[in-house]
Order: C-alpha cells, then structure tokens, then sequence
C-alpha cells in the first residue's frame, strides 16, 4: 500500500508539471506572436506581473532584434538573466503579496517609461497576475505605509478577489483602466496570462488598460484611511461604448488550459478522468474539507479542478498559504485511508508569502505531521498549515514557474 500511495504521489507531481508546461508565459507567449504577427518595425514593450519575465522572453525571441524599449516590473527572486541582462529593457524587482515602497518606485518608473516612448512605434504590453502589487501610484499625499497598510487589511478579510481588486481600482491613478488615458492613439498590442475566474482583462492585475465591471461592489466598512485614498482618487473612466481601435488583446494562458492539460495528459496515461470545471472559491477550509469528502464517497479515477479560495488570517498568521490550508483540512478529513491522494498548490509556484507552491497529502499526512509533535487542527486554526505539512514532508516547491493562473485541486482515487 505504501508503494500505491508513493505512486499515486509522483503521479500527481507529475501532472501539475505538466499543467504549468502548458501555460507557461514564454511558451504561450511566442505561440501568440507566431499566430499573429506584429507589424514590421520598431516595438516597445511594456512587461508586469509574476510572468513578466517568462512573458517577456517568449516575445524577444520572436522579434529578433525589434526591440526598441522596454521596462519589465516583476516579483522579487522573479528576474532571469536574460531579461535583466538585456541593453535595451530596464528591468525592477517589487514587492509581493505586500506592496512597499518598491512598487510606488515602479509606478514612478512606469510614467517616465510612457512619457519616453517614441513616437508611433506601437506598444507590446504583456500582464499578468500580481500587478496589483508590484506597481502603483497614488494620489498625492499617500505613500507606502498606506498602501501597505490597505493590503494587510484587505488579505487578512477573507474576501474573493474581485473584491480585493475592485479597492486597488478605486484608490490608484493608473489601475481601472486609468493608464490607458496616458497613452493616447498609440497603438496597443495587449497579452494577458489570466489569474481571475473569467478571464476578465478588467480583473487581471487590477486592470491597468481595461475599465472596471459596473457589477462589482466595494467591501463594506473601509477602513477610513483606505476611505480617505478612494476619495482623492480620480475617477474611473466610463465603459467604452464600441471597440477601442487602438488596442488589440487576447488571454494567452488561463486555468482552464491547465485542467485540460492534467486531463489529456491524465488520458493518455489510460486514466479514467474527472474534471470539475466550476472553480472553487471562497474559503479554503471549506474547499478542502468539501474536496475530501467528495473523495471519499467517489469511485476510483482522477479528479481535477482549478480555482482560487481564500483565508482569513489572525492577528499573527503562521506559514503557509490558500493551497496550504485547503490540502491540510482535506489531511485531516482523509486521515487513516490508504486510497486517496490530493495536489493542491499555486500555479506561480507561490502560495502565501512563503516560498512553497502547496502541498501533495494522502491519509498519513497527520500522522506524520503529529510525530512531530504538532496538531494538524491547531496548526490551521492558526493559519500555519505550512509548518504541519513542513514536518509531514508533504510541501511542493516549484520556485517561480513563469505562469500564474489561479490554483489546481488533483485527487486520485485509487483501488486499494
């Protein structure tokens, strides 16, 4: 049974790898301006987010010496050297899950980069989850501390992601498709790796170019300093009325092209397949108490489903992040079974603020983790899932995968 558990495990691994393969930034990247080239010429191009780097790349490949300009704005520990090395794109590292003074630093950096371009040379602008933290600018008289400050809050409320991003929008100057006012007729040439349910451009890293959906509402009770912000912000622009002539996108990697990689890789395997393609939202502890017991009750095969759920944090949350959490309240609900295997982890290879992507249980992870010495219920009323599943030698570290699109949930019920 510990060689079936063991197998099912690898298996597992094996198919999240599979999974990030296929959404990987340069990869779809490359595809994307193969599929539809570019008009001859000079470009620019304009790289945020968590795959700005692995983005960025993909497009240099195929331009070839095109290049005009460039400023790429990534996570920390995100930089390749490629990117970082190359003379006509600037390159900076800011701060995630919590913004800093770094990302007022690249916002002041995006504005000189717009201010700077060419004229009529067209823009390449590749997004990506993760925006919303790694550039920003404020209106006057607010600074870091306040943005900081405003994260903290709206992490720690267990609020869905449009919530969390329909504050960003309403406290920046360039977020809410604000940005999109500086730049004019200039032709726009727009990529996005989706990390929202949807696939909404709007959503994806507070939409910088896209005017926000009418139908999502603040989160009652701001904070009044984040109350403070809103008020001095400019407003939103309206909703376009027609097609923006200037600005072409598309959505290049998503969750959904994940699921379907785990599924036909899973085939060919001779697996029987179950994909759920209703993502999973909302709490985490829910989700992974839900996923368990859907296991148990289900018949042997492999179960795939993407989403992103959320935690809400105490005052001093311990390690670990949404991935975490789910995986270790489904531990605790399959403790003791010999047939059952879950992956849960974050396609970015980042779950929380911690460097493990999630985690791969099975029915002796709370075993393992209470010899040493921990309680797997304690631990995750704590939010310090991640030590437990330290201890139970069940964490998943990936390190930056170049893609970021949400969170995959793959089970496998296997005959014992």
């Amino acid at each position: 049974m510990v060689s079936a558990v063991s197998e099912a495990r690898q298996l597992l691994g094996s198919l999240f790898r599979q999974a990030i393969d296929a959404v990987a930034g340069d990869a779809a990247m490359a595809d994307a301006l193969h599929r539809q080239p570019l008009p001859a010429g000079p470009v620019a191009v304009l790289a945020i987010g968590k795959a700005a780097d692995s983005m960025c790349r993909g497009a240099l490949q195929v331009l070839e010496g095109r290049l005009s300009c460039g400023l790429l704005i990534t996570k920390q520990e995100h930089l390749s050297a490629a990117c970082r090395e190359h003379p006509r794109l600037r390159c900076l590292e800011s701060a995630h899950p919590i913004p800093d003074q770094r990302t007022l630093d690249a916002g002041l950096a995006l504005r000189q980069f717009l201010g700077e371009l060419p004229s009529g040379v067209p823009l390449l602008v590749l997004l990506s989850g993760g925006a919303s933290s790694l550039v920003e600018e404020l209106p006057a008289g607010f600074g870091a501390r306040a943005l900081a400050e405003m994260n903290r809050w709206l992490l720690s409320r267990d609020l869905p992601i449009d919530s969390i991003n329909a504050v960003r929008r309403a406290v920046s100057c360039i977020k809410g498709g604000r940005l999109r006012r500086r730049l004019g007729e200039r032709p726009l040439h727009v990529y996005l790796i989706s990390d929202v349910p949807g696939d909404d451009p709007a959503v994806i890293g507070s939409g910088l170019l896209f005017p926000p959906p009418a139908s999502v509402a603040l989160p009652t009770s701001l904070p009044a300093s984040v109350q403070h912000m809103l008020e001095a912000a400019p407003p939103l622009p309206e909703p376009p009325t027609g097609n923006d002539a200037t600005m072409r996108w598309e959505v290049i990697a998503s969750n959904r092209l994940a699921c379907e990689a785990v599924v036909r890789a899973a085939k060919e395997r001779g697996l029987t397949v179950h994909w759920n393609a209703e993502l999973q939202q909302g709490s985490a502890i829910e989700a992974g108490s839900g996923i368990a017991k859907a296991l148990q009750a289900a018949a042997p095969g492999l179960y795939v489903q993407g989403g992103e759920t959320t935690v809400a944090l105490p005052e001093n949350p311990g390690r670990g992040g949404r991935a975490q959490a789910l995986a270790l309240r489904a531990a605790i609900d399959l403790s003791g079974l010999d047939d059952c295997v879950l992956l849960a982890a974050g396609t970015d290879g980042t779950d929380g603020p911690g460097e493990d992507a999630g985690a791969i249980i099975d029915g002796r992870t709370c075993t393992r983790g209470r010899q040493h010495g921990l309680d797997p219920a304690a631990c995750l009323e704590a939010a310090d899932s991640g030590r437990f599943l330290q201890a139970s030698g069940d964490l998943i570290r990936t390190g930056p995968t170049g893609t970021n699109v949400m969170d995959l949930y793959i089970s496998y019920k296997f005959n014992v």
